[in-house]
């Protein structure tokens, strides 16, 4: 699959008419934080399996130092006796998005808890889902739901800053994912040409036999 283009699939939020499928793969790249976790958290209440790739490009609304601040408020909220207690505050953006989703839904009974292992987020494409159709949610998008001019910022910059060692090596997987992606696609363009010629060339040929098999309604 091309790196460089993404399937703009609209993930509905009619959510009383869903169809469901064995698993949707969103591609969190410039997805608004908090909008497709709303979406999301829906969907996995309703029964659908939902993976969540790229976390480290979902954006937040806001200047960088205006996050920063309100994260590190979060981290001083902890047990005073012993801070060991919880709560954890989480600086991978894969686990700052699944606590975000966590707030979304009530984690704490059977049917919450059920909808949580039905989702599965990750920094960056691992190997099962980077030959996989990704989509994404018109929705959350930050260029259509955010007003041109105001400020934003990417969660992996607010978790480099607070703790996240992992940003360099996310990045170096992710240049060797996509030029392995980008010799994919360009031999998938070149077989697809292939056979087109070759159609063009026997469309005489195989015209009476579609002809007659048209005529029995295949």
């Amino acid at each position: 699959m091309n790196s460089g283009v993404r399937i703009f699939i609209f993930i509905s939020r009619n959510f009383s008419h869903m169809t469901y499928e064995k698993e949707i793969v969103i591609d969190g790249k410039g997805h608004l934080i908090g909008r497709l976790t709303s979406i999301v958290a829906k969907h996995l209440l309703n029964g659908q399996k939902v993976t969540v790739v790229r976390c480290e490009d979902l954006n937040v609304s806001g200047s960088f130092y205006r996050n920063k601040l309100k994260y590190l408020a979060y981290l001083r909220k902890r047990c005073i006796i012993n801070p060991a207690r919880g709560p954890f505050h989480f600086r991978a953006p894969s686990r700052i998005f699944y606590r975000t989703i966590r707030g979304m839904i009530p984690h704490k009974t059977a049917r919450g808890a059920a909808a949580l292992e039905r989702l599965k987020v990750f920094e960056g494409i691992p190997t099962p889902y980077d030959k996989v159709k990704r989509v994404v949610v018109p929705a959350a998008l930050r260029v259509l739901r955010l007003k041109p001019g105001r400020k934003y910022c990417t969660v992996k910059r607010i978790s480099s800053e607070m703790g996240w060692k992992y940003q360099g090596v996310v990045e170096r997987l992710e240049e060797k994912r996509k030029a392995k992606s980008q010799v994919y696609y360009q031999r998938k363009k070149a077989l697809n040409k292939l056979r087109a010629q070759a159609t063009t060339k026997v469309a005489k040929e195989v015209k009476p036999v579609n002809e007659k098999l048209a005529a029995f309604g295949f």
